[in-house]
């Protein structure tokens, strides 16, 4: 091969890599994400619905605020009633039954006479005790079977007073519910001895189960508490149980308290000084936090108008009704908040914007860190072929 055809070839390869990089330069190629630019295009993507583009203003964080409704264990629970207060499965239940003289069904002379004011003519009779089982129910003679669970023991007594009427003569009855051996909560997570609580009638709360466990393993200010009761699961901030007392609410049999450490966290991407995975307490974070907890944007690399926070959010907090329908199975539509760091404004929004779990943080490359990285292809790919061109010209 002559070196004039090397020569035309090797020209060749270098339209080609500059072609290619020309075409990179713009867009992402010449970066590790998106340019601002495109981001900035993402409401004409091709998301059904598109893409929500929001600048963070007072404004945006005075609505986000309004919408926001953490949970709450004393509205979403309410304090439960302490176990003996009401049946439940697993109780076991005394029965004791008085009948006017002349008595039909009890009172006979083998009934019980603790009870018993005048053992000539009133004897009462106590029926073995019963536990309450899978059908809630007990049964007492000439009664049959008394649904039990969910009441109260006046409330068993005017049951059962009701079923004797007509059978027995004048009966009056007294329920006791005696022990529980089911009635217990499960305290588990970042504890420092995982539990099963046993529950008396004294009615203990959230806070003691965290005792019995021996508290948690973690300061009170970086931990999170979930109930789970039945179908439902909410969690709180421990630091908001402590400072409201009205958070800390009686708990209920079956109860599992989990205690978790920093369970929330985003992601940030891009150009900052940290791209990882970045763990928050539940008390929560302003973006202001977030961006100083990844030790701020890189001086020569990012675009401080070009900040971005990808979030699903709660498509009452976005304006217009065409974004529900990017709407995902949670009911949740696609948002970007475009934040612009050469605004003095925005800082002092930022300190009100508060963080979400998952959220992603990305930081785009500036203009020209994206010119100096195509300057930098073209150098690593033009250079080479020259000297190769020398070397063969020589």
């Amino acid at each position: 091969m002559s070196v004039s055809t090397v020569r035309k070839n090797i020209l060749l390869l270098t339209a080609a890599s500059l072609a290619l990089s020309a075409c990179g330069f713009g867009g992402i190629s010449t970066s590790t994400g998106p340019s601002a630019r495109a981001i900035n295009k993402a409401p004409a993507a091709a998301i059904p619905g598109g893409v929500a583009v929001v600048d963070v203003d007072q404004a945006v964080v005075g609505k986000l605020a309004a919408n926001a409704v953490p949970d709450s264990f004393e509205t979403s629970f309410g304090s439960a009633m302490p176990v003996g207060t009401v049946a439940q499965n697993g109780d076991t239940i005394e029965v004791s039954i008085w009948e006017a003289p002349p008595s039909t069904l009890f009172g006979s002379p083998s009934g019980d006479s603790r009870f018993s004011t005048s053992p000539q003519t009133i004897r009462s009779t106590t029926l073995p005790e019963q536990m309450v089982g899978l059908n809630g129910r007990i049964v007492v003679p000439f009664a049959g079977p008394i649904a039990v669970v969910g009441r109260t023991p006046t409330q068993i007594e005017a049951a059962i007073v009701d079923r004797l009427k007509g059978k027995a003569h004048l009966p009056q009855v007294i329920v006791r519910i005696t022990r529980n051996a089911s009635a217990n909560v499960t305290i588990v997570g970042e504890v420092a001895n995982s539990t099963r609580m046993p529950l008396t009638p004294k009615g203990e709360r959230l806070l003691d189960a965290l005792a019995q466990a021996g508290g948690t393993r973690e300061a009170i200010g970086k931990m999170t508490i979930q109930i789970t009761r039945g179908d439902s699961v909410k969690s709180m901030p421990l630091e908001d149980v402590v400072r409201n007392p009205r958070q800390n609410i009686v708990l209920a049999t079956g109860d599992i308290v989990t205690a978790f450490y920093r369970p929330y966290n985003f992601t940030v991407l891009g150009a900052a000084n940290r791209n990882e995975e970045i763990p928050f307490e539940a008390t929560g974070i302003s973006l202001a936090q977030a961006l100083g907890r990844i030790g701020g944007l890189q001086a020569q690399r990012a675009n401080p108008k070009g900040v971005f926070i990808f979030r699903w959010e709660d498509p009452d907090s976005v304006s217009g009704d065409g974004i529900r329908s990017a709407a995902n199975a949670e009911g949740r539509v696609p948002v970007i908040y475009r934040v612009n760091l050469r605004d003095p404004a925005t800082y002092f929004a930022a300190q009100k914007f508060m963080m979400q779990n998952r959220d992603i943080v990305y930081i785009s490359n500036a203009p020209l860190a994206d010119f100096e990285r195509f300057v930098t292809i073209i150098s690593s790919t033009v250079l080479p072929i020259v000297a190769v061109e020398n070397s063969l010209t020589n």
